[in-house]
């Protein structure tokens, strides 16, 4: 935060979601701390680099910069631009659908991500119960015993070649 106090277009802020931010994060869909999340702050986005300072100063001089947007549409191209004028002519009660529609898209995106992590936690268990028996199977084959006849065996020519 420190490092671009006095920068013209990036803030740098946080934010206590047990506190006065409470129903901020809950609007923005923070959902664990710590939450790095940046953009256009309408829109934000969550960010996934890494968290030290060189990670994050890199990821701050690079993307915290002015973008395409409603307020900065000279950065826009072409195509951006035409997809704002479409969504903005767009009825209210369209524009929510279609935001709905692309909200529910990531959820089922989400949903199945969880659903099969949770697939594989299972199989995880299964190798790893699969692989205990397996050792146990192993062991209970008589590998203590013959480790210890090993021993036993060792033991008896080293006494042999001592005597020599």
């Amino acid at each position: 935060m420190h490092e671009y106090r006095e920068h013209p277009d990036v803030v740098i802020g946080d934010c206590d979601c047990t506190g006065a931010c409470k129903a901020l994060c809950q609007e923005k869909g923070v959902q664990g701390y710590p939450t790095v999340m940046f953009g256009d702050p309408s829109a934000l986005e969550d960010y996934q680099g890494p968290r030290d300072f060189d990670g994050l100063k890199r990821h701050a001089d690079t993307a915290l910069k002015p973008a395409c947007s409603l307020s900065n549409l000279d950065l826009c191209d072409e195509s951006q631009k035409t997809l704002i004028e479409t969504l903005q002519a767009m009825p209210a009660a369209d524009l929510h659908a279609e935001i709905s529609k692309s909200e529910n898209e990531i959820a089922a995106v989400e949903s199945q991500f969880k659903a099969d992590v949770d697939k594989l936690h299972a199989k995880y268990k299964s190798l790893e119960d699969d692989k205990k028996d397996a050792i146990a199977q192993v062991k209970s084959a008589g590998l203590g015993l013959m480790k210890s006849i090993q021993e036993q065996k060792k033991k008896t020519r080293q006494a042999s070649v001592s005597e020599l």
